[in-house]
């Protein structure tokens, strides 16, 4: 049962990643294997279209200048892919979103290289827009065949300030009960 997160948030340590932590700590307490994969401080450029992805077919993003083949091959390896990010503009990160479009077209050029693997999106906001960031995160999920795992309430929890979202105790439970039934949800596919 491997488990790898992605936050796109411009800020390490900050609230999106204290809401993945949250999940990941419930899938680690069940026996899996976790990562957690910081985006901030990166500079990822979105697809540029080229379809070199869909000529070569393998594996592999064209563009070699930063980290997204390696993460590629982590979403391969893994068995769940959980997304987190944070509400810019009523949307997702910047980085998030060239991982979505990089990542994204790479599978869907091979195959849908993560089809069947389960996928969860986890959403820090400071008010409001996080719906659709949630979205937004799900169709990458979506559109690559994969399974989503659900929680008690939409995986969105409410800060402002590092550290806040800690105080939302429904998003903390959310977040919680995300964990919990990906662990469930892994165990059975895995088993």
């Amino acid at each position: 049962m491997k488990v790898v997160a992605f936050n796109g948030s411009a800020r390490k340590g900050g609230n999106t990643t204290k809401l993945l932590e949250i999940v990941l700590e419930r899938i680690t307490a069940a026996g899996g294997e976790t990562e957690l994969i910081e985006l901030a401080g990166m500079n990822i450029s979105g697809c540029k279209a080229c379809y070199s992805c869909f000529d070569k077919r393998d594996c592999r993003c064209a563009i070699a200048d930063d980290r997204i083949n390696e993460y590629i091959e982590k979403m391969m390896a893994a068995d769940a892919i959980i997304l987190g990010s944070p509400t810019y503009f009523a949307d997702v990160t910047a980085n998030m979103k060239a991982l979505i479009e990089r990542c994204g077209m790479v599978s869907r050029a091979n195959g849908d290289l993560f089809q069947r693997k389960v996928g969860a999106s986890v959403v820090a906001a400071r008010r409001a827009g996080a719906s659709h960031v949630f979205s937004s995160l799900n169709y990458f999920f979506l559109i690559g065949q994969m399974i989503l795992a659900g929680s008690s309430y939409w995986n969105i929890g409410m800060g402002q300030k590092p550290g806040d979202v800690l105080n939302d105790e429904e998003g903390v439970k959310t977040m919680r009960v995300l964990g919990d039934n990906m662990a469930w949800l892994l165990g059975k596919i895995t088993a």
